[in-house]
């Protein structure tokens, strides 16, 4: 069984047992997150919302929160001595699924 949730205004497609990292979350490590906005629920059956589906919730447990790797951001302009050079390190939460139900 899988699902399609909704959080940090992404789309994810998770399944039971699936870590995922999404856009970060306040929740310490160790608690239980429920995720309510959920798109779609598929296997067996496949059930869609409108946009969203009542009553179905995607319980997991968050592992951690961190922040990837840094990117570098590089702008400049030819030829007119214009260069701006900035880094940027994303804060994510790291959650496993638990339970998809209806």
């Amino acid at each position: 069984m899988y699902a399609i949730i909704e959080t940090g205004g992404k789309q994810v497609k998770v399944e039971e047992g699936q870590e995922v990292y999404v856009e970060k979350l306040d929740v310490e490590a160790g608690e239980t997150v429920t995720f309510d906005r959920v798109l779609l629920v598929g296997g067996d059956e496949t059930k869609v919302g409108a946009p969203l589906l009542e009553g179905a919730t995607v319980t997991g447990k968050v592992e951690k929160n961190g922040r990837a790797k840094k990117i570098t951001v590089f702008k400049y302009k030819a030829k007119k001595n214009y260069r701006r050079k900035k880094g940027h390190r994303q804060p994510y939460t790291k959650v496993t699924i638990d339970s998809i139900s209806l």
